[in-house]
């Protein structure tokens, strides 16, 4: 005889979300932005529901100390500068002719450190009202201080960490 378990599909209203902080220090854009959004979106949940806001706030500081893989270049300012900085390009359109800005990971990193995680991540959520909701959770913070520290947030899940390629 088969049992049936019914599936948990959460209101917005029992939504319990929690705090999470991590060190971006010398972690890879790519894959830090993959895990931030995992827990955005909720997925790192069991009452995951794919129409409600259901993840987690998070937190990263020293987002200007992310580093694209590939080859080490030596650079003063930025311990982790590799190649792919070179060759990885961000575009914006201001709306008007000739208005299409292309930039470089580096240009980007040396006015807006913390555009280029949050674009990594962005591009991992939804497409729609839900994603905008579930990006407006992270916050980005240059240097080691956040002004959260009322929220009482924890350390990032350590098992969705080890995927994110931390340097020896």
């Amino acid at each position: 005889m088969r049992t049936t378990v019914p599936t948990t599909m959460l209101r917005k209203e029992d939504v319990q979300s929690d705090w999470y902080v991590i060190d971006g220090d010398g972690l890879i854009v790519g894959r830090l932005a993959t895990q931030i959004a995992t827990v955005l979106m909720g997925k790192h949940k069991p009452e995951y529901t794919p129409h409600v806001a259901c993840g987690d706030h998070v937190i990263v500081v020293n987002v200007e100390r992310v580093r694209f893989s590939g080859k080490p270049l030596g650079h003063s300012d930025h311990p982790y500068f590799t190649n792919k900085m070179f060759l990885r390009t961000y575009e914006r359109y201001s709306g008007y002719p000739s208005g299409r800005k292309v930039l470089t990971a580096a240009e980007v990193w040396k006015r807006h450190p913390e555009r280029i995680l949050r674009e990594a991540v962005r591009r991992m959520l939804p497409k729609n009202k839900l994603g905008r909701k579930m990006l407006r959770r992270l916050k980005l913070y240059v240097g080691p201080e956040h002004p959260h520290e009322a929220q009482r947030p924890k350390p990032f899940p350590e098992h969705l960490l080890r995927k994110c390629g931390k340097q020896p």
